[in-house]
């Protein structure tokens, strides 16, 4: 369960910093849209698994509040999701 998190918590990661940094550009510089609609759909399929795996290593792993707070916090920051793998998910 926890590499899987792991797999996802890294994936989301990638997908915001690709949406933030490369798909938006795009749409607001450019006038392309196209990769918005596509990395956006991707990256919210990716969030709301991040969402339902969180609450269950949040069981599994017994985290306090305040952490499982700290890790959805930074799954909207870029960037955040490495701190989430190094800080959380240790194995």
């Amino acid at each position: 369960m926890i590499k899987a998190f792991r797999i996802i918590t890294l994936l989301e990661g990638f997908s915001l910093l690709v949406l933030l940094f490369l798909a938006m550009p795009l749409k607001y510089i450019w006038n392309l849209p196209q990769m918005v609609q596509v990395v956006g759909m991707v990256h919210g399929i990716l969030f709301l698994l991040f969402v339902v795996m969180a609450i269950m290593v949040f069981y599994e792993l017994k985290w306090s509040i305040k952490t499982f707070g700290i890790v959805m916090l930074a799954s909207v920051i870029p960037f955040g999701a490495i701190y989430i793998d190094k800080k959380h998910l240790k194995l």
